[in-house]
């Protein structure tokens, strides 16, 4: 499994994908990223990724993103874990 850090990420490397709910993700926001919680991407994930695309995935404690990169990893996405120090 791929892991960065948030102060390493910049938005040319792929896109940013918050997994926090709707709520936390308002309160701890990182600029440039797009909020798809958890639930919903690991549900709709081939409506909602590109193969041919980066993905950097992230989310307030590390859990959720840790378990979608894995999962993500299995079916042939490009992501990456990004670990924040919020």
């Amino acid at each position: 499994m791929k892991r960065i850090n948030l102060n390493v990420y910049n938005k040319n490397m792929g896109i940013l994908i918050d997994l926090s709910d709707p709520v936390t993700f308002q309160e701890k926001k990182i600029p440039g990223s797009i909020n798809i919680p958890y639930q919903k991407l690991l549900l709709n994930y081939k409506e909602l990724l590109d193969k041919n695309k980066k993905y950097y995935l992230t989310c307030s404690k590390g859990i959720h993103s840790q378990k979608a990169v894995s999962i993500l990893e299995f079916y042939g996405y490009d992501v990456t874990q990004v670990i924040r120090n919020d």
